[in-house]
């Protein structure tokens, strides 16, 4: 099993985005030809068992740029063989050839497994969910 970038077919479980289904597929077109997202598949075959989405991004605090892992999802059958593992070495490599400095990531049930790869606590996240509507 080696992660891929792919470059054909969004993954095959349901987005949890509240975004209709043509968002979603405009989305993941846009991702796929920008220069800062990295999209990872983790396939067997035609299988696709897992994925990652990471961007770069520049900083102040980093003086320079720094990678961020957006989503990481691998299918509950084929969780603890190590493809979660697999697909962060190889998010690893591609945000070091940006240049990046550190990566980042949130985290609200995986501490254990980013622990496990070397990350280390270092930050509260919060967010804030927007309502689409246009202020003037």
């Amino acid at each position: 099993m080696t992660p891929t970038r792919s470059l054909t077919s969004p993954p095959s479980w349901p987005s949890r985005s509240r975004s209709p289904a043509t968002s979603f597929h405009l989305s993941y077109q846009a991702l796929l030809t920008a220069d800062d997202a990295v999209l990872l598949l983790a396939v067997d075959g035609q299988e696709r068992l897992g994925y990652l989405l990471g961007f770069q991004h520049l900083t102040f605090y980093a003086n320079g740029p720094v990678a961020w892992v957006e989503e990481v999802a691998v299918h509950r059958p084929y969780r603890g063989r190590g493809i979660g593992r697999d697909l962060m070495r190889a998010f690893e490599q591609w945000a070091g050839r940006q240049g990046c400095a550190l990566i980042a990531l949130a985290t609200r049930r995986a501490a254990p497994f980013y622990r496990a790869l070397g990350y280390e606590e270092s930050a509260v996240y919060f967010r804030k969910v927007l309502d689409n509507q246009t202020t003037e």
